[in-house]
């Protein structure tokens, strides 16, 4: 691994010359969610509304901690899948604040059903959450020119998930604050956040090149 001084670029470099952002540096499993999904675009509900429930429950906790468990998080809210867990109830509820798996927080597990009930308002309202989502992305123009450390450690939040955060909230959505939704938007590529010197930053690139945005589909 690259030696500890080099840390504040960034980036390290493992044994096999691969160059990451140093967030991912800890396990290998947090290295492939980092190399194969954090910061390339998804347009799939499901995924969408899975993560979203995540970042609330990462609310105090790490990331690391969530992903660790997201199978669980997965068996227990029943692959995210908004419909059936828009129907939980009081056994539902009980039942996930005995579980083990997941992190049981009463309230995190109350803004989860309740989110997917309000999920299911805005799939009807905008046709997908991706629809809905997308119309967040920010303009290229408001972005900084180079992903250094030092402009990513300014980035916990921006005008564009300070205007999701509100917008959900006036929905009836809860633990969506603006730097929750900014860190969705991460991870689910409307930025793309890895550093400049990063190996998975182009591939990042292209992805979001070859992406067609639902939102400016639907408007088309």
């Amino acid at each position: 691994m690259t030696d500890d001084k080099l840390v504040p670029t960034g980036t390290f470099t493992d044994d096999h010359d691969v160059t990451r952002c140093v967030w991912c540096r800890s396990t290998s499993a947090y290295q492939h969610y980092h190399d194969h999904e954090w910061g390339f675009p998804v347009n799939d509900d499901r995924r969408l509304f899975e993560k979203v429930c995540l970042e609330g429950f990462q609310a105090g906790l790490s990331w690391l901690t969530i992903l660790n468990k997201r199978e669980a998080f997965r068996l227990a809210f029943a692959g995210f899948d908004m419909n059936q867990v828009a129907t939980f109830g009081e056994a539902e509820s009980k039942r996930l604040v005995l579980d083990a798996g997941i992190v049981r927080h009463s309230g995190k597990i109350a803004s989860t059903i309740n989110n997917a009930q309000r999920a299911q308002a805005l799939r009807s309202e905008f046709g997908s959450l991706a629809a809905y989502f997308w119309q967040f992305e920010p303009q290229p123009t408001t972005r900084p020119e180079r992903l250094t450390y030092q402009s990513l450690s300014g980035l916990t939040t921006s005008a564009e998930s300070i205007a999701l955060s509100k917008d959900l909230r006036k929905r009836g959505w809860s633990f969506v604050g603006p730097t929750t939704m900014y860190a969705f938007m991460q991870a689910m590529g409307l930025v793309n956040d890895h550093l400049e010197g990063c190996t998975a930053r182009q591939r990042a690139l292209q992805a979001r090149t070859d992406f067609s945005s639902p939102a400016r589909d639907s408007n088309a």
